[in-house]
């Protein structure tokens, strides 16, 4: 269990230890109680939490209205982990939008916001910092973004994604966040900027050099069994276990 309040500059203290961050999603109460109970450091109210609580089949239908209502829900834990919120889809495409919607996430409880983009969400990530809001970037696959690229795709194959991510990685550092996502990234490409910035990277399914991990707790437990990710080993088999849990209740109500 963390004993001491977890900062934006604690994580970044942890890169310069050369410690490894290791973050999970929380999206209500009891897991964000769970979690900073097992001493996770980073915790994320994701707008994953579209397709893992709500039903939807991607994170372009989440709301700034379901983000607050999560945010508030796994802020009541007040967990010694940091705990941010991600803007969602469309929340941030003007640097107005972006400041009004990232205040109403630290109003709901969270910590740090973070949104998907480099160079193109410039302005607004900037704005965001100016207005005192720790920001956490994200690079590479972008799940708000799927539908306009037709899927869920690897990023740094190419060289001109190469260099677009390692220059929007150095932007993102230069403007002042305190670390970044770094989603389906080529391994070569996330130890690179992992190793060419300042800033701590939380990979996910980009190798095992970034300075961090970060997974859906639900995936990790094996609580969603309906989607695997081919990058995730479940730690646990959390879906059989409450299908087991329960056959037994019934059994049981059903003997007397």
């Amino acid at each position: 269990m963390n004993s001491a309040k977890v900062t934006v500059d604690s994580i970044r203290a942890m890169k310069n230890r050369g410690e490894k961050i290791a973050a999970l999603t929380a999206y209500d109460f009891p897991s964000a109680k769970l979690l900073d109970e097992a001493g996770v450091p980073f915790l994320l109210v994701g707008d994953s939490v579209g397709m893992v609580v709500l039903g939807y089949p991607d994170t372009t239908h989440v709301t700034m209205a379901e983000m607050e209502h999560h945010v508030r829900a796994a802020a009541r834990a007040k967990t010694n982990a940091l705990l941010g919120g991600d803007l969602p889809f469309k929340s941030y495409d003007t640097v107005a939008d972006a400041v009004v919607n990232a205040k109403r996430l630290v109003a709901a409880g969270a910590e740090f916001v973070k949104a998907e983009g480099g160079r193109e969400i410039l302005p607004q990530v900037q704005a965001i910092l100016a207005a005192g809001i720790p920001f956490c970037g994200h690079l590479g696959m972008l799940p708000q973004h799927v539908l306009e690229e037709g899927g869920y795709h690897i990023k740094g194959k190419r060289d001109d994604e190469h260099q677009k991510l390692l220059e929007d990685a150095k932007l993102l550092a230069a403007a002042g966040v305190f670390a970044m996502v770094l989603e389906l990234v080529t391994p070569p490409v996330a130890k690179e900027i992992s190793e060419k910035i300042s800033v701590p990277t939380i990979g996910i399914g980009s190798g095992p050099d970034c300075d961090g991990q970060i997974l859906v707790t639900q995936d990790l437990t094996g609580s969603f069994p309906w989607f695997k990710p081919r990058f995730v080993k479940p730690k646990a088999n959390c879906a059989a276990e409450i299908k087991s849990a329960v056959a037994a209740w019934k059994n049981e109500i059903g003997a007397r």
